[in-house]
């Protein structure tokens, strides 16, 4: 994966599968509400089964005919695109950093989404801890890879639980100490009496793209790019 630099396919990169159609995969959940009125300035309009609460199908069309949208979870959305299930799509960068895909091209920050990743702990603890004196830690996660990294660079040695949600939960229930996670307001941490004590990395949402398909479509894809380019400048 690479943000920045030409978008060279690699020999190994997964090919998507033969269509004339464009299938874009967005994320479901608290970012989709910030990417929508982004998708219809670029020129994406989905159906209105999209909009539906009752609707349990996954895949949309748009009002552009050869334009379909698949609304997966968050952190799917970069499977899909690094498989070739779909040639574009929005991820936060907190997925491309945790998984890392090298067949996945991140050419634009879209501006939407932003949060940060940080550590926490029980308040308690967070009023006499001091962070520089750690050497080895316990932490909840479902950021287990960005984890290890930023405390490897600092010479710590961290063990990971890996969970998919409720980190919150854990140092409650006596699982660890401290949790990894996305903080946007902080209110979640306050909820369940714990601080943030270490800021890791800032997060927002980009367009990302499939290597292959930019290679084998490269007009296309590259009008794509262009189109939510200037769909963020308008905002």
């Amino acid at each position: 994966m690479a943000e920045d630099g030409a978008p060279n396919a690699l020999p190994h990169a997964r090919r998507s599968p033969a269509t004339d159609s464009l299938v874009i995969a967005v994320p479901a959940g608290r970012i989709l509400s910030e990417a929508l009125p982004l998708l219809a300035r670029a020129g994406v309009r989905p159906e209105a089964a999209f909009h539906d609460p009752a609707e349990r199908s996954l895949r949309f069309g748009t009002d552009l005919p050869h334009v379909t949208l698949v609304r997966v979870r968050s952190f799917d959305v970069a499977t899909f695109v690094a498989f070739g299930g779909a040639q574009l799509g929005i991820a936060g960068n907190d997925v491309l950093m945790e998984f890392g895909y090298p067949e996945i091209y991140a050419p634009l920050d879209l501006g939407v989404g932003r949060c940060h990743l940080a550590v926490a702990e029980p308040a308690d603890l967070g009023r006499r801890d001091n962070p520089a004196r750690w050497s080895q830690v316990r932490v909840a996660t479902k950021y287990p890879n960005i984890t290890q990294r930023h405390f490897a660079a600092r010479g710590v040695q961290a063990e990971c639980i890996k969970l998919s949600g409720a980190m919150e939960l854990a140092p409650t229930l006596g699982l660890c100490r401290r949790i990894v996670d996305l903080v946007s307001t902080g209110a979640t941490l306050r909820a369940n009496g714990l601080v943030e004590v270490e800021r890791i990395a800032e997060v927002s949402s980009r367009l990302i793209v499939n290597r292959t398909a930019l290679k084998t479509r490269p007009s296309e894809i590259q009008h794509w790019i262009d189109r939510f380019r200037e769909a963020c400048r308008g905002a």
